[in-house]
């Protein structure tokens, strides 16, 4: 076997189809017995994704499914040491070198953590290194793994000399000129106060969540394709020749290791013993060091707990991380464990579940929503991502489909971040192997078989007839639902069956077919028709605002709903005010005045109010007191995460003391109140100097005064 030098040798489209072929043979058998002929195929496999994901930046496949072929390697040449080659993916550290950039070396060589993924894995190397010192227990600090682009820098003199990047971790790519434009690492720190001449400190450059979005968002402007994840953008960035473009990025620089440190004659060591002590010291002298989210304990048991809080949080992190990293934390104790030649015996990493995976688009449906809206759902093969099981992916609308370049019969590669729907980051194109298939948008609804109408401000196609059954469907669905009309038992699910049954024909139909019919239908007992029965009374006296907003008037939601309910007296007021007028209300912009005007000019949809007020349905409200109170006359709006009370809880706050809840940043906005994770609202709160921006804190002690 050769080793590669991926700076010469290219791939074909023949080899590239054959490498992914492989890989899946791989990822989808068991190996129960490996031959010789077997690993020499692996590691060329192992080292064309290498190629892919350190030199191309364009992976085709997960990082998980990348550790799963590495695992399998290096199970191998555990059992068959005599097998064990000097070019093998394991006996060396980082991967090919980008050009153009001087090579330098490391100071100390930059070596990989042994990852690990289930708690057996960290028992059993903590059993190792209890063995090892010959300790009971062992005080461990753990602390986020973050997922970006790895650096190496070095300081000299307290001056920063070079920044290097991970490259083969021997030698890496000289890129300082980059690493000083990144804000958040000091070009000067004051390390001789500590007796230190020369120092080597790791860590790891991102671009954070908000950032991510922005960046990506200018590149589909530009007709670009978006990146996959943030890691990709940071590690991009670094390599960019003009550094005014860096600065640009808004790159971030955590630094959680010292890997090598002289000190001066005066003074030849500084009384730092533990690695939570020396993130202390650098975060003292100004570096952004993990010290707030590290935690110290005693015994894998604690380690096990903190990481599974922390996985709970991870997606309040205004940054991407993919584990946890758990080390030894005396420094005397480190030094004595040692490291083999791929990773330190005294640190290991917790990977998270997968949020990544790639799979084969099967089919593509297209369903029509409430407002006609039609959306493509990409049927997918069945593949676990984040320990949950997907199969079906919205693909948006027509242009996200040219801008994925997605064709049935494609490899993908999706992603899903926490609790949020499963996006695919790119088609594989280079995976085709020929047979795929366009994906054509329909011109005509697939539910009535009208003809299909998109406007020229929207990227959407619609379904403009007002009698599609698939549309009622959706919109029967959105009346009854939680903040609508909130008839409990009356799901999704026991919609689409009463509609197929005839049961429920339009939103009126709510009120008028006969309960008593579902008598015997599985599922519906004597009791829970009673219970269905009463739900349903029982909405026909809910609060304006949420006939309002069950109504399904396009672009107006909850709180443009209660906005409204307290301007009006009946519903039917709608019907007769000017789009003019209605701009006149907070929170009405022109967009939304103009939907809601033709909702009302729609005559349907004045017989459906008509006949769900002849059904009981209480159409009237009564406008709302001024109440008196600190935040009189004040108005609001929440964006981010709240880690101190739910949005809602918040929101109910300031109406408890008079203030008001708006729907978007305007010059009618007072306060703007920004969580964790705040996006593009605060972004264009800041550019209104009328606005005043508070954190949580900030507005739970307004609330108080």
């Amino acid at each position: 076997m050769r080793f590669f030098n991926f700076e010469e040798d290219m791939y074909s489209k023949e080899q590239i189809t054959s490498f992914q072929k492989e890989t899946e043979h791989w990822l989808t058998q068991a190996k129960l017995f490996i031959e010789e002929k077997d690993i020499v195929k692996l590691i060329s496999i192992i080292r064309f994704h290498e190629y892919r994901y350190y030199v191309e930046n364009d992976p085709l496949i997960s990082d998980t499914e990348f550790d799963q072929l590495y695992k399998i390697l290096e199970k191998f040449e555990k059992d068959h040491p005599g097998f064990i080659s000097k070019d093998s993916p394991t006996q060396r550290v980082g991967n090919s070198l980008i050009k153009d950039f001087p090579k330098t070396q490391h100071l100390v060589p930059m070596l990989s953590l042994e990852n690990s993924y289930n708690e057996e894995d960290l028992i059993d190397w903590d059993r190792k290194a209890k063995e090892l010192s010959g300790l009971s227990e062992i005080e461990y600090t753990v602390e986020p793994k973050f997922d970006g682009a790895s650096i190496s820098l070095v300081y000299e003199n307290d001056i920063l000399v070079r920044g290097i990047t991970r490259g083969d971790g021997e030698t890496g790519d000289d890129i300082t000129p980059n690493i000083r434009q990144i804000k958040s690492i000091p070009l000067m720190a004051a390390f001789s106060e500590h007796h230190i001449q020369q120092i080597e400190i790791r860590g790891e450059i991102l671009m954070n969540k908000s950032n991510f979005s922005k960046y990506n968002d200018s590149l589909i402007k530009q007709g670009l394709a978006p990146l996959a994840n943030p890691r990709n953008a940071a590690a991009g960035s670094l390599r960019i020749k003009d550094t005014s473009i860096v600065a640009k990025r808004n790159l971030e620089g955590f630094l959680y290791h010292v890997s090598y440190v002289t000190y001066s004659k005066e003074k030849t060591k500084e009384t730092i013993l533990s690695h939570a002590a020396m993130l202390e010291l650098l975060w003292n002298l100004g570096f952004k060091s993990p010290q707030k989210e590290l935690k110290v304990v005693k015994g894998i048991q604690a380690v096990i707990e903190t990481i599974y809080n922390f996985e709970k949080q991870r997606d309040e992190l205004p940054y991407e991380i993919d584990g946890m990293v758990i080390k030894v934390n005396s420094l005397e104790l480190q030094e004595k464990l040692g490291m083999t030649s791929h990773h330190p015996r005294w640190a290991i990493a917790y990977k998270f579940k997968a949020r990544q995976a790639t799979s084969k688009l099967l089919s593509v449906e297209f369903q029509i929503g409430r407002t006609g809206a039609v959306t493509p759902v990409a049927k997918i093969e069945p593949v676990q991502v984040g320990g949950v099981t997907v199969s079906s992916i919205s693909i948006h609308n027509e242009e996200y489909i040219k801008e994925k370049q997605l064709k049935i019969g494609d490899r993908i590669l999706i992603e899903r971040s926490g609790d949020v729907i499963p996006q695919i980051v790119k088609s594989l194109i280079d995976t085709r192997e020929g047979n795929e298939q366009e994906i054509i948008f329909p011109k005509n609804c697939p539910a009535c078989a009208q003809p299909l109408f998109k406007n020229e401000e929207e990227a959407v196609w619609r379904c403009v007839n007002i009698n599609c059954k698939a549309q009622m469907v959706e919109r029967i669905i959105h009346f009854v639902s939680k903040d609508a009309m909130d008839i409990k038992s009356f799901g999704e699910a026991n919609v689409r069956k009463f509609f197929d049954m005839g049961l429920l024909k339009d939103i009126p139909s709510v009120y008028e077919f006969d309960v008593q019919t579902l008598n015997g239908i599985d599922g519906f007992g004597t009791k829970s028709i009673k219970n269905l029965q009463e739900a349903i009374e029982a909405s026909k006296t809910q609060p304006l605002h949420r006939l309002i907003y069950a109504l399904g008037i396009r672009y107006v939601g909850e709180t443009t709903a209660k906005t409204l309910a307290q301007k009006i007296h009946s519903v039917y007021d709608l019907e007769h005010m000017t789009e003019e007028q209605l701009q006149e209300i907070d929170d009405v912009g022109v967009k939304v005045a103009k939907s809601i005007h033709e909702f009302f000019q729609n005559p349907n949809n004045l017989q459906q109010i008509k006949k769900l007020e002849q059904l009981g349905v209480i159409i009237e409200g009564k406008k709302l007191e001024k109440i008196s109170g600190n935040l009189n006359g004040q108005t609001f709006l929440f964006t981010g995460t709240l880690t101190q009370c739910k949005r809602n809880e918040a929101e109910s706050l300031v109406e408890q003391q008079g203030g008001k809840i708006l729907g978007g940043v305007s010059s009618k906005l007072h306060y703007l109140v920004a969580g964790s994770d705040a996006g593009s609202k605060l972004e264009k709160a800041k550019k209104i100097p009328s606005i005043k921006i508070l954190t949580e804190s900030e507005f739970l002690e307004l609330l108080s005064k």
